[in-house]
């Protein structure tokens, strides 16, 4: 797990600060100025913009990073919206992660669905990427609410269950899209899927341990959580909650909110 921060030490200087907004910003302009041209010179221009990998080829590699500019819809209110609201979920991604995460999630986004046009000719939409920065946010802040028409309160993860379940149904409709769609969102699963195994290996220690505890009928006074520090168990404290720790010890609340520096 030392590999991102050592990346990081070496090449952090490098990192693009608020990327998420500029391109948030970029894609408002791009919109724009499709707004004042001719429709096919709108066409003409979006076509100039779009990961096509056989112009790529041909040298036009400008085409692998404007691609992800082209906008997922062409009204303005709502490019207005979406641009603030990714203007917004950038600022907390920066603020979670510091600019140089951000940047390799999104390059490294770049890159995959890249590869997956250039190699299979896969679609590499945009929205994949933002629906990717959006599964983030609301994995990192899933509490936090967003107001639906100004009007509605909604917590950001049930935003996020609804974008998936619209992707879900997507590939339901077209089968072939599972393998874009599955590279489209790899940034996501390689950022927060070892997080997710692993909370999910502790419940299942942690309910095993339960079950043996409940089943065996131990005699009064076992306890069955006990805090690896200061030795004390759900006995001496009944306010006190444990956590498995990675090593498989636990730790009380109490410990776990000490300061560790010395």
């Amino acid at each position: 797990m030392s590999l991102i921060p050592g990346l990081e030490s070496k090449f952090g200087r490098f990192a693009i600060p608020g990327l998420v907004q500029v391109i948030a910003m970029f894609q408002l302009l791009v919109l724009i100025m499709v707004m004042f041209m001719s429709p096919e010179g709108a066409a003409a221009y979006l076509f100039f913009l779009d990961l096509n990998p056989t112009r790529v080829m041909h040298g036009e590699v400008w085409r692998l990073i404007t691609h992800v500019f082209i906008p997922g819809n062409f009204s303005l209110i709502w490019a207005l919206i979406g641009t603030l609201f990714m203007m917004w979920i950038g600022r907390a991604l920066d603020a979670a992660w510091g600019a140089f995460r951000v940047n390799l999630y999104i390059f490294g986004w770049m890159f995959v669905v890249t590869l997956g046009a250039l190699i299979f000719g896969w679609p590499a939409p945009g929205m994949f990427l933002y629906q990717s920065l959006l599964f983030a946010f609301a994995t990192l802040f899933p509490n936090e609410e967003i107001y639906l028409y100004m009007i509605l309160p909604i917590k950001m993860k049930w935003v996020a269950f609804l974008a998936a379940g619209m992707m879900a149904f997507m590939v339901m409709r077209d089968p072939s899209m599972l393998l874009p769609v599955l590279v489209g969102h790899l940034n996501y699963l390689i950022a927060f899927g070892p997080g997710f195994v692993s909370e999910r290996a502790k419940q299942a220690r942690v309910l095993s341990r339960r079950t043996r505890f409940e089943s065996a009928q131990l005699p009064q006074g076992t306890f069955f959580h006990q805090c690896s520090v200061c030795k004390k168990t759900e006995l001496d404290d009944s306010h006190l909650e444990f956590r498995v720790l990675d090593s498989g010890d636990e730790i009380c609340s109490v410990c776990r909110a000490k300061p560790t520096g010395g």
